[in-house]
């Protein structure tokens, strides 16, 4: 399971806080969450201070994201390790 809440809002600039699992059909969640708030032109920073795991589906969308400008912060050295790129 995976929690997405809006933990911060400055002018155009959101935060997303991520808590649980990025897996399965919830990397779809939070790829349509995303691609709504950059369609707008928001900037945007996840929180994954409390992302436990992330399959290789949630890994892409998430290295996706950060090569698209999207701040990933906080994150466990375990999720760090999985985000690092070959």
């Amino acid at each position: 399971m995976l929690k997405i809440s809006q933990a911060g809002k400055t002018g155009q600039n959101f935060t997303l806080k991520l808590e649980g699992r990025i897996i399965g059909p919830w990397v779809g969640e939070l790829r349509l969450i995303c691609e709504s708030l950059l369609g707008n032109g928001r900037a945007m920073k996840l929180d994954l201070a409390d992302v436990s795991f992330a399959d290789a589906e949630g890994v892409g969308l998430l290295t996706d994201l950060k090569s698209r400008g999207v701040t990933l912060a906080n994150g466990s050295p375990f999720v760090n390790e999985q985000l690092k790129t070959p």
